[in-house]
């Protein structure tokens, strides 16, 4: 099992995390689409983690201004070389199950 995974019931910290970086967030239930703007720069998502990860995005960009596909990283198509596969480690998870039975009585 991973350490954190997207889920429901970790959208209340991504909420809180969004809004503690100073952006207005709003929920359209029409749509079923979340939203954040801040200093008129304004996201779209179907998910509050959704929403933080493109939040980050622009973070990590620093765009001074807006034009088309200001988001857009130059190069090889990351995604097509994923590995399909994991690489070895062992999960925090686990560690801390091993530890567990290590000092249980």
């Amino acid at each position: 099992m991973p350490a954190l995974s997207e889920y429901s019931n970790v959208h209340n910290t991504v909420i809180n995390i969004i809004t503690n970086k100073g952006y207005k967030i709003w929920y359209n239930k029409k749509n079923e689409t979340y939203y954040a703007e801040k200093n008129g720069w304004d996201f779209m998502a179907y998910s509050p983690c959704s929403l933080l990860g493109i939040i980050s995005i622009f973070e990590h960009k620093k765009p001074q201004s807006y034009k088309e596909y200001w988001w857009k990283d130059e190069g090889a198509l990351v995604e097509e070389n994923l590995s399909k596969h994991s690489h070895s480690y062992i999960s925090v998870t686990e560690k801390n199950n091993k530890d567990e039975k290590h000092y249980k009585f």
